[in-house]
Order: structure tokens, then C-alpha cells, then sequence
């Protein structure tokens, strides 16, 4: 099946608007074993998804390595981090490390050469840092990697990094409960011609509108485990809203996905990929049908101006005062 693609200036690829998130292949979202994680993976291609995006900590490397078992059926684009199995510290972020780390990844994936790797929201000082870029201009010349980006977690991190020549990626918080990139992030990385990947979409399954003040998580996922940031930056689950009134706020949205007649799941999805300046989305998936229905937002019509003036709504009354000055 056929996909819109986008690419950016400084990227070497053209990328599904849609990409296959697979942080819940390796683990941190509950178990998904691997006869399932190659069904959702066989679905999402099937589905005109081109890229994968990875980490070398999901699951260990798990993650990864069922991504390399898998592209062996056919054309993919794969999208890897490296930078979080140590501590988080800017003297770790040097070129032997990046060396052994995108080797291992090499070894994972069944590559010569990475398609792309992003530092893994790394400490803010990484991002001043010379060194750390000459050390990964210095993996492309190499040809250890084709390119490489940035996986962030505030708005001034991103736009730091877009900054830098050599950057060809930011990934970033973006969904319809983290609104903040849309105001100087988008438009600076236009302008520099980076590639925006926007990740946790759903904000951890929020935006679906399936979730209700009595659902419970496994202890393995993260939703569970870092509700206040115990394990990793608290904006990475449920885009840092608490969850009861994420659930409140979801069910808001819910109401305006059966006016605009969608799926919140879609409606969700579509927003991000309507905000001009997005490459792709890479909302994860959990089920054969998840990923199906990721795929499908790729071909849906893009929202009103009402539907987005009610999402607008939403944000500002509900979410902002939570979410907007933190990241």
C-alpha cells in the first residue's frame, strides 16, 4: 500500500508521514513477544510504513534486534538512539562511545551503516558541546552512519540543535496535549531544513479516549512505573499530565473526534500530521489493529477549521497551564 512520504533538506530519505514507533517492542509498555511484534511490524509495512524508529535500550536492544530479523523482508528505514545505557553524564558523550554504541547497534539492526542516529535526550549541556557534534560528523565520515539527529525533550533543546549544521532530525513531544513545539520549533526547523519526527502522539494512549479513572497498567509499563518520573522524564508518559485529569481531558477529546466523525485515535494522529513542519509520526502499536489504524490517519482528510479551533480550545483551557512552560 502506498503512503504520502516527506522528507527535509538535511535528511537523506524519504519517510512515511506515518512511521511504526517500536519503544513497545523491547519492553516498558508491558510484554509483546515476538510473534506478535512481527505481525505488528509485517501490518504496519503492509500499511505503506517505511520507517522504524528505535533505541539500543528498548528492551536492551531487543527493540532492535527483532527490527533486524525483520527488514530482511524488504525495503525499511530505520531510525535508531544511542546515549542512555549510561549514566547521563556530558563526559560520556564522547566518539569511543558512540563508536561502541553504534556498533552494537550495526550488529542488532544487520547493518553496515546506521540510516540515522539520534542522541537519546541527552543532558542540555550535550547540546553545547563542539565535541559531541565533531564526534558524530565524525561517525558519518566513517560511514558508520548515514546521518544523525536529536531526540529532545524541550523546545530549547530542539531548537539548540537545529542550530547545528551537521543535525538532520529532531524528535520531540508533539500531540495535541503538548502544543508548545508549533510556536518556534516547527518554523526553525522549516527554515534550516531538519526533519521534526513527533513522538508520543497519543500522549501513552490518552488521546485514544480509552482509558478511565479505574484503568490499572502492568508493573513492566512505564505508565505505571513513572507516573511522577521515578524512572525517566515525567513528559514522556502521558505527556506529563497527571492521569486523572488527562483522562478528563481525554474524554473532551473524545467528544470532538465524534463530531469531526474519526476515531480519537485518527483525530489525534491527523493533527500532527496537518502542523506544517512535521516529517513523520511514530505513534507505537501493540496490536496488528493499532498499527492498521495508525497507518490509515496517513490517508485521511485533513481536519476543519473547526475541529482545529476546538482542539485549540481544549489545550488552552485544560492543558497549558500544566504542560506549556515546563517543556
Amino acid at each position: 500500500m502506498t503512503m504520502p512520504s516527506r522528507t527535509a533538506a538535511r535528511l537523506p530519505y524519504d519517510v512515511s508521514v506515518v512511521g511504526l514507533g517500536t519503544w513497545q517492542l523491547g519492553g516498558d509498555w508491558g510484554d509483546v513477544d515476538p510473534a506478535t511484534a512481527t505481525e505488528i511490524m509485517s501490518a504496519s509495512t503492509a500499511s505503506g510504513v517505511s520507517l522504524f524508529d528505535t533505541a539500543d535500550v528498548y528492551g536492551d536492544g531487543r527493540s532492535e534486534s527483532l527490527i533486524g530479523q525483520f527488514r530482511s523482508q524488504g525495503p525499511l528505514t530505520v531510525f535508531t538512539k544511542m546515549g542512555r545505557r549510561v549514566a547521563q553524564l556530558e563526559e560520556n558523550y564522547v566518539l569511543a562511545n558512540f563508536r561502541t554504541w553504534t556498533d552494537r547497534s550495526r550488529a542488532n539492526l544487520g547493518v553496515e551503516r546506521l540510516d540515522l542516529v539520534q542522541l537519546h535526550c541527552p543532558p542540555t549541556q550535550v547540546f553545547f558541546s563542539d565535541e559531541v557534534f565533531d564526534a558524530l560528523d565524525t561517525l558519518v565520515a566513517e560511514d558508520r552512519v548515514a546521518a544523525y539527529g536529536v531526540s529532545v525533550e524541550t523546545c530549547e533543546q530542539a531548537l539548540t540543535a537545529i542550530s547545528r549544521q551537521g543535525v538532520a532530525s529532531v524528535q520531540i513531544i508533539l500531540n495535541a496535549f503538548r502544543q508548545k513545539p508549533l510556536e518556534q520549533v516547527l518554523p526553525a526547523a522549516v527554515n534550516a531544513g531538519v526533519a521534526v519526527i513527533a513522538r508520543v502522539p497519543l500522549a501513552s494512549g490518552l488521546l485514544s479516549g480509552k482509558f478511565s479513572h479505574s484503568t490499572t497498567f502492568a508493573p513492566t509499563d512505564h505508565r505505571q512505573f513513572n507516573r511522577h518520573g521515578e524512572a525517566f522524564d515525567v513528559g514522556e508518559t502521558f505527556a506529563g499530565i497527571p492521569f486523572d485529569l488527562g483522562v478528563d481531558a481525554a474524554a473532551r477529546f473524545s467528544e470532538i473526534a465524534q463530531r469531526a466523525g474519526q476515531p480519537p485515535s485518527a483525530l489525534a494522529l491527523r493533527w500532527i500530521i496537518d502542523q506544517p513542519g512535521v516529517t513523520t509520526v511514530i505513534p507505537g502499536a501493540s496490536s496488528v489493529g493499532q498499527a492498521q489504524a495508525n497507518a490509515a490517519a496517513a490517508s485521511a482528510p485533513p481536519l476543519s477549521e473547526q475541529t482545529r479551533a476546538e482542539i485549540s480550545q481544549l489545550y488552552e483551557e485544560l492543558i497549558r497551564p500544566l504542560v506549556h512552560d515546563k517543556w
